[in-house]
């Protein structure tokens, strides 16, 4: 990756997250019941049976109550655990399941791991972002667990982004091995960008 690029996207992602840091008590709620309508729609249109989907951060836009209706409904979801090698393991979620901090502090479900290749069997994907641009290139935190995830799957089913509103931007800096997103999903809106990640 050029420095150039490095720079920017090192510059975006700053931005992003004060952003995030400033959004009030209610904000984030309301992004959450959003995020939450906008997801349920989203897998009734697939009809998914089984997706992917992540245990949100205080700042990131709320999925957690999404999760735990989802596994409640019947609906297989696999939440991520991250491991030292850059992969990602994965863990069925459940209703009350328990949750603990993972590596980088993030929070991750406690529960048998299943290994990356158990991310195969879903119909849907729903993965973090600091932002994604018209193009749907997805611009990450920085680790590369899901652009190396996305980038190893031989059969990739949809993949969807959670963003503000705000995070849907004409333009994310970008490098070779950064991962394009079937769509967005944001607290007011779902946007199918690309019918087929490939």
């Amino acid at each position: 990756m050029s420095d150039a690029i490095a720079d920017a996207k090192r510059a975006l992602r700053a931005e992003l997250r004060e952003r995030r840091q400033l959004l009030s008590a209610a904000a984030r709620e309301n992004a959450e019941a959003g995020i939450h309508a906008q997801l349920d729609a989203l897998v009734a249109e697939h009809g998914a049976r089984s997706i992917s989907c992540f245990l949100s951060t205080m700042t990131e836009p709320g999925t957690r109550s999404f999760v735990t209706d989802a596994a409640a409904r019947g609906v297989r979801v696999l939440l991520p655990v991250t491991r030292t090698d850059g992969l990602l393991d994965w863990a069925v979620a459940t209703p009350d399941g328990d949750i603990a901090e993972g590596l980088f502090g993030l929070p991750e479900p406690v529960g048998e791991l299943l290994g990356p290749i158990a991310l195969n069997d879903v119909d849907l994907l729903v993965v973090p972002a600091a932002a994604v641009d018209r193009t749907g290139m997805r611009l990450g935190w920085g680790r590369g667990f899901y652009d190396k995830t996305l980038g190893s799957m031989e059969r990739c089913p949809p993949v969807y982004a959670v963003v503000y509103d705000s995070e849907f931007v004409e333009e994310v800096p970008s490098d070779i091995h950064d991962q394009r997103v079937t769509g967005v999903v944001t607290p007011t809106q779902t946007i199918t960008l690309a019918p087929t990640r490939r």
